[in-house]
């Protein structure tokens, strides 16, 4: 049996979360349009006759600005440590930046360490053909032609069997590390409190996504009860919504992906600059 784990890289919004979810079959990783959606080093688990793959989706590598900004990419180098292959993953619709650079020179520092290098060029349903073969060559040109380059597009699913065919082809021999019937390990408050945080990134303004944490504070079935943790007192405001608007409109969306009977409590809380504080990220599980 072929087993091991793959990292999937790339500097924030690039789709690495979509990809993953696209890669396993189902959803295990929250997705918005938003850069650095992704803070916790999630695995989704893909079963195939003879093999298992665990991709672990990772938070985009960047410059950070605050202490969040530093442990999410710490995170993201945890990720790569013992890896089998590195998916690096490359917007089409964007030229090849330092930003890149930089993921593609920390995948290739994997590689000196025994591990596979592929390269998704990602989002190529929204870019022009020219747009492509250029991100190919320049992608390929920035890795030292080490690794193998896909075309991909996470929407819609083009190219996605040939990249799941080539990591399975390139994992180890041994055991299964994951249950058949398991697609990932992520514990179900924090898979909950993520929901959360997912349907808030889709109704907040630009500036505020950043500043929103979320964590189940009481797990008794069928009641949960998850604090959404703000930085102002008009961040609360936003988040609460005219009348409720808003919590009322994300606890709607979240149950429905949640066992029938769930009862879930939603609190926001103000804890001023808790981006910026070790003991917040700590008491927050980042």
């Amino acid at each position: 049996m072929r087993t091991g784990f793959v990292a999937v890289v790339g500097r924030p919004n690039v789709g690495k979360s979509t990809l993953v979810n696209q890669l396993v079959g189902t959803k295990v990783s929250i997705t918005s349009p938003r850069p650095n959606t992704t803070r916790h080093g999630v695995r989704g688990i893909l079963h195939r006759p003879g093999a298992q793959a665990v991709f672990v989706d990772t938070p985009g590598l960047h410059r950070p600005r605050t202490a969040l900004g530093e442990r999410l990419n710490e995170t993201a180098g945890a990720s790569l440590e013992d890896v089998d292959v590195v998916v690096a993953v490359v917007d089409a619709t964007a030229a090849i930046g330092p930003g890149d650079r930089m993921v593609l020179a920390r995948a290739l520092g994997v590689v000196d360490r025994g591990a596979q290098l592929l390269v998704a060029v990602n989002k190529v349903d929204r870019a022009t053909s020219e747009q492509v073969l250029e991100r190919l060559a320049t992608a390929a040109t920035a890795s030292d032609e080490r690794g193998e380059y896909f075309p991909v597009s996470a929407r819609t699913g083009e190219g996605i069997d040939a990249l799941v065919d080539a990591v399975m082809e390139r994992l180890p021999e041994g055991p299964a590390y994951y249950p058949e019937d398991m697609v990932t390990d992520t514990p179900e408050a924090l898979r909950v409190a993520e929901l959360v945080r997912e349907q808030l990134l889709q109704r907040v303004r630009e500036e505020l996504p950043h500043s929103i944490a979320c964590r189940v504070t009481e797990w008794e079935w069928p009641r949960i009860r998850c604090e959404i943790v703000v930085e102002r007192d008009s961040q609360k405001a936003i988040v609460i919504g005219r009348r409720g608007e808003v919590l009322k409109a994300v606890g709607t969306a979240v149950r429905k992906e949640l066992p029938p009977g769930a009862y879930l409590e939603l609190f926001v809380r103000v804890e001023k600059h808790w981006q910026q504080r070790s003991d917040a990220l700590d008491r927050l599980g980042l």
